[in-house]
């Protein structure tokens, strides 16, 4: 999400659906299934749970995001928590003597799309990134004197304008691809691989022992959740006035490595995210930070007085500073650019591959005699029966996307006068296009390249604007380019997951609906209390916004070039893009067993700019699993998901009542800080 980072590529075979010791018991059934219609699989409690589980979710993607970017996936905590509320309430009504409707896979699966409906919002509408990179500490800490950075290209966040935002740019990504939902999931037969893997736990929860697994993995959530919230808490307690008290600023490794930001913080959100991420993204963030913060950056230091003034500040562009972004935003764009011609180009090739595949396919008239495969068959036909059956009429999508793209177009100028009416149509000519490329590729590699496309909407807008306004415009053309193409994977990564656990189509369509109205009220009003409690983009403090500064740096590119830079910067850049091109290169054409082992640069560029203590956190967390699967791997498969979301929704649950003592300015009784033992 901030950083988009990949999660397992391994593909999930369809056929692994169901835990191998239920397959003789299901599999039995499975074509015989009870389909509930597709409004009884949206229900009032779950929609009720949706909210609650939506607002948890956005409180922790924003923390992520105005702290380190880097964003795990959520879904399966999504849908082991709306698994739990929903059976813990319909149990406690049973034992009460009320008759409750059973809870059934298929409101599982539409709980869980709402869930991350809503939460996506959080992220691609920029509270980290575009839409913070507007405000008016962004712009000061870039400097008023700085080429590019105009004082009238400011907008400070403001509620109502920015839940207004969302309304009209969320849904058209929606529309874009529905009629195409048919040609992905049953034509193209694209894995999906989170979307799969949803599928595959929400399918084993309502089994037998699915149930009593996903009942012991509620328990050590809700377990983890406790510890987590008790040690946030009591942290608190000492981490006084100011940002330089408690256990966040607690120098683990010595004196000398915590003034190069070496040092293990105790956050449970970062052990959490290392447990998540995979071992290579941790890895990678650690490599990046003893590059930049163990290497770079006191080798740069060196030459203060040099290639820049001695006597800069700490945040000036034209000293250190200005090394860190942009030799961050060369790797991001290196990285980004490269992937997105990859994925374009495998999209293209799997395209034309599955059409000669169809055309030269034999034509299967009878079933076979063998029993296994005429059930895996039977499974299909229903599975495609079910998919088929509650059409959206394409009237209705092309309808809703161009009602939605004439409302957005004449809207969006108000918001962002700088931003022109043609420049939005524009982008919603060509944003269908793009949105298929990004969702046929995160169908083939599980990774959405969605800030990938808003970045390019952002040069080439800010580009075509010039200084008169084009940073505003090519930030908000950036969000109309992310929230299309973003929410286009997402609807059709859902689609793939309600193919699996036989849920209407419809019904996705639906509470992916409701899911993104939800978000468009729910991530405004979570952001606006970090927003309101805390100092959101001071590169000092705990919510350092990194990617504001990124953004809008982007557009400044975009527009002045690469002016005033240090001594040597521009050179570091292009080295550090030609690296990310050939790292990614190298782990494209080398054989599995050693690309496994190549770090990725968009994870290595994170702690380029904000730090290495979160790549401590991360790294304590993959060890811990490393150990954990070493000693008993069924259990730290079956667990660590459960552990990590419990870490992390523990932390996000404190951040409520913290910034509540922030507003009424109820501080820390303690500050407890270090330094040497003597003045020497």
């Amino acid at each position: 999400m901030g950083t988009e980072i990949p999660r397992s590529e391994d593909e999930i075979s369809e056929a692994l659906l169901q835990p191998e010791s239920q397959k003789t018991a299901t599999t039995t059934t499975a074509a015989d299934e009870h389909v509930p219609e597709w409004k009884e699989q949206i229900t009032l409690r779950g929609l009720a749970v949706s909210a609650l589980l939506g607002t948890l979710f956005c409180i922790i993607t924003h923390k992520l995001n105005l702290t380190v970017g880097i964003i795990p996936s959520l879904n399966v905590a999504a849908g082991l928590l709306g698994f739990f509320f929903v059976k813990s309430w319909t149990g406690f009504l049973s034992k009460l003597g009320f008759t409750v409707k059973p809870f059934t896979k298929q409101e599982n699966t539409v709980i869980q799309t709402c869930v991350v409906a809503c939460y996506g919002l959080a992220f691609s509408g920029g509270f980290g990134s575009y839409l913070i990179a507007m405000d008016e500490k962004t712009y000061k800490l870039i400097g008023a004197d700085y080429p590019g950075n105009h004082a009238e290209d400011v907008i400070n966040p403001g509620l109502w304008w920015m839940i207004g935002f969302l309304f009209v740019v969320s849904f058209l990504g929606l529309f874009s691809l529905v009629p195409l939902r048919k040609v992905m999931v049953l034509d193209y037969k694209l894995t999906y691989p989170s979307g799969t893997a949803t599928a595959m736990l929400i399918n084993s929860f309502h089994t037998n022992t699915g149930a009593e697994l996903a009942g012991n993995q509620v328990k050590c959530l809700g377990k983890y959740l406790s510890l987590s919230l008790i040690w946030s808490c009591f942290k608190w307690f000492f981490s006084g006035i100011g940002d330089a008290c408690g256990f966040d600023n607690f120098p683990t490794l010595g004196l000398t490595l915590y003034k190069n930001t070496f040092y293990f913080d105790f956050s449970p959100t970062y052990i959490g995210c290392g447990l998540i991420c995979p071992h290579i993204v941790n890895c990678s963030v650690l490599l990046g930070a003893i590059i930049s913060w163990g290497i770079l950056w006191p080798f740069v230091s060196q030459h203060a007085g040099d290639w820049y003034p001695a006597d800069l500040g700490s945040n000036d562009f034209k000293g250190l500073y200005g090394y860190k972004v942009f030799i961050a935003i060369a790797i991001i764009l290196g990285d980004g650019l490269y992937n997105l011609v990859k994925i374009i180009a495998v999209t293209v090739k799997e395209i034309c591959s599955s059409r000669s595949r169809r055309l030269n396919l034999p034509i299967v008239t009878d079933i076979v005699d063998d029993s296994e495969a005429s059930e895996i068959l039977l499974v299909k036909k229903k599975r495609d029966e079910v998919f088929l059956k509650d059409r959206i009429p394409l009237g209705f999508a092309v309808s809703g996307y161009v009602g939605l793209a004439a409302i957005s177009t004449a809207t969006i100028p108000l918001i962002f006068p700088p931003l022109k009416w043609y420049f939005v149509l524009c982008s919603y000519f060509i944003a269908p296009a793009l949105a298929f490329c990004n969702s046929y590729g995160t169908g083939l590699t599980d990774w959405s390249l969605a800030s990938t496309y808003g970045k390019i909407g952002l040069f080439i807008i800010a580009s075509v604007v010039g200084s008169d306004g084009g940073v505003i415009a090519g930030l908000a053309a950036c969000g109309v380019m992310m929230s299309i193409v973003s929410t286009a994977a997402d609807l059709m990564q859902d689609f793939k997951t309600g193919y699996l656990t036989l849920s209407s189509a419809k019904s996705m369509f639906v509470s992916q609906l409701v899911g993104t109205a939800m978000g468009c009220v729910i991530a405004p009003l979570t952001f606006w209390l970090f927003w309101t409690a805390f100092d959101i983009g001071d590169p000092n403090g705990p919510y350092k916004a990194p990617y504001a500064v990124i953004f809008r740096e982007m557009a400044i590119l975009g527009i002045e070039g690469f002016a005033e830079l240090p001594k040597h910067c521009l050179a570091l850049c292009y080295g550090f893009f030609i690296a990310a091109l050939i790292v990614n290169l190298l782990r494209d054409i080398t054989p599995p067993k050693i690309s496994q082992f190549i770090p990725i640069p968009m994870a290595m560029a994170v702690p380029f700019y904000i730090g290495a203590y979160f790549a401590i956190d991360m790294f304590v967390g993959t060890v811990i699993l490393f150990v954990w699967e070493r000693i008993n791997r069924k259990d730290a498969d079956d667990f660590a998901g459960a552990v990590a979301s419990g870490l992390i929704c523990g932390d996000g649950i404190w951040t409520i009542p913290s910034a509540i003592l922030s507003i009424l300015r109820i501080n820390p009784p303690i500050c407890m800080y270090f330094g040497p033992s003597s003045a020497s």
